[in-house]
């Protein structure tokens, strides 16, 4: 997978994985969601090999999942009520995941690696970013209901 990182020049996630930002819109909007002025749109590269997950996050806005290369990646969305679970990719019904702003999401490859394009509208900003594990109570909750899932917190 070092070629891919290297071709792409990806770096290190915060929530596991690799990346690298590819658009960024100049224009700017008032996001509702984020109380701020955001960028209209962002997208991005994210490669994850195997032995490695996307930790749960939630962002504010909608992400748009969209599956490039390698083996198919599974998606679980999580609205802290019911848990969900996509796979794209290569034999699947789909190549792209809808994940609605404000549920939590983690995925992982079900192969060797996953390269897929995200793109968040209003686009991303760190500061709409939170990980499951923050949320102390939520997390809690989760791991008695989901402890096979610990991995991904």
């Amino acid at each position: 997978m070092q070629d891919l990182i290297e071709k792409y020049k990806l770096q290190p996630h915060p929530e596991g994985g690799y990346f690298r930002e590819v658009f960024r819109s100049d224009m700017t909007l008032a996001s509702p969601a984020a109380n701020q002025k955001r960028n209209a749109v962002t997208h991005i590269y994210y490669l994850l090999v195997a032995g490695q997950v996307s930790r749960f996050h939630k962002v504010v806005h909608d992400e748009i999942w969209n599956f490039y290369q390698g083996s198919p990646v599974k998606l679980l969305k999580y609205d802290t009520q019911t848990l969900e679970q996509d796979i794209i990719g290569p034999g699947c019904d789909d190549f792209v995941c809808i994940v609605k702003g404000g549920f939590f999401q983690a995925a992982e490859p079900t192969g060797e690696y996953s390269l897929v394009g995200c793109t968040v509208a209003p686009g991303f900003d760190f500061a709409d970013f939170s990980f499951l594990k923050d949320h102390l109570e939520l997390a809690a909750v989760f791991q008695t209901t989901y402890p096979d899932l610990a991995k991904y917190l």
